[in-house]
């Protein structure tokens, strides 16, 4: 059965659709060449990395919804082999600037901080935009490749001059999710002079939990592989789907850590799920300043922060095939648990 097959229905893809923008994609690629013109560094790259179900969903629906950042909607999503010219039809349809008597209000602006599995609802709430990465990225079997064959076999360059024309139509920093990348951040850190790398992390517990749920919600059982295939997929799969999770989420936080570590300090951001939900604000001034000192943000443009003062977390343990206890030990005793 195919991974596709193994999808609960909520949760399985469209085949007209797919059928569709790949059309749209073909048919638009001339489009989209001609607006490479600009491809120079002006704004700043924001990455967000760290393992599936830590928060990054939530935490990118917060940046978006502070104004600092562009980031892929999901309107532009429907662009992915497009998406300068999706960047235009967007800004067309939804930018107050061209809204001529109120003739197009119909797209639904307001990000709420509600999400299923990573999708969210709405025109310009924010999209994962994976299929954007797959078409510079020439992942098989496993979304990794080792650093020289990616450097060989990958369109580097490409993902970097669509981002900065990106980055550059919309004129604000471009923020996005980069976890296909998890275990090649140093190759993707070369592309860029402005970028900043900020790291999710979670207390593993209730990492773990949220992982499992999400298997049970996209395949309605908690024994197939959810989220990327890292490299030690291979044998973590095989194993108890609770020793594969916790494997699973403690390797993606040594690559992330490992990756990160020979960064300048103005170009990575360690934030705990936890700790952000107490006080994003602070965690909102922390990036404005990377951003200043990589000199990728207009200081004339930085909104006043008026987003949420705090989040509620949903970390209590309500898992009813493991115990927390039987979670804890399984982490302690993971191979894949670096000290």
């Amino acid at each position: 059965m195919t991974e596709q097959e193994q999808r609960t229905a909520q949760f399985t893809r469209v085949s007209d659709l797919e059928a569709l923008l790949t059309e749209l994609s073909a048919n638009l690629a001339d489009a989209n060449e001609k607006y490479l013109h600009n491809t120079s560094e002006q704004y700043s790259k924001i990455f967000v990395m760290g393992p599936l179900r830590s928060g990054t969903t939530l935490f990118t629906q917060w940046l978006a919804n502070t104004g600092l950042a562009a980031y892929p909607t999901n309107l532009l999503s429907r662009f992915f082999g497009a998406p300068l010219v999706g960047a235009k039809i967007q800004q067309l349809l939804t930018d107050p600037r061209y809204n001529f008597r109120n003739e197009i209000l119909d797209f639904n602006s307001d990000i709420n901080f509600s999400s299923d599995n990573g999708k969210t609802k709405g025109a310009l709430a924010p999209n994962e935009f994976w299929y954007f990465w797959r078409r510079f990225l020439p992942f098989e079997e496993l979304d990794y490749m080792p650093p020289d064959e990616l450097r060989q076999k990958a369109n580097l360059a490409g993902l970097r001059d669509e981002l900065n024309a990106m980055a550059n139509i919309f004129e604000k920093p471009f923020a996005m999710k980069a976890m296909i990348m998890n275990q090649n951040i140093p190759e993707l850190a070369e592309q860029f002079d402005k970028a900043l790398f900020i790291w999710i992390r979670r207390d593993p517990i209730f990492n773990i939990q949220s992982a499992l749920e999400a298997r049970k919600r996209q395949y309605g059982d908690i024994n197939t592989w959810y989220s990327f295939k890292i490299k030690e997929y291979p044998h973590l799969k095989v194993l108890d789907p609770l020793e594969s999770v916790a494997g699973q989420i403690a390797a993606i936080n040594h690559s992330v850590e490992q990756g990160i570590a020979d960064l300048p300090d103005h170009k990575k951001l360690v934030i705990q799920y936890e700790d952000f939900c107490l006080r994003p604000e602070h965690y909102y001034n922390e990036i404005i300043r990377r951003l200043g000192e990589q000199g990728g943000i207009m200081e004339d443009s930085i909104p006043v922060y008026t987003g949420e003062a705090s989040f509620s977390n949903t970390n209590h343990w309500r898992l009813e095939e493991y115990t927390r206890a039987e979670a804890e030990w399984c982490i302690v005793n993971s191979p894949y648990v670096k000290e």
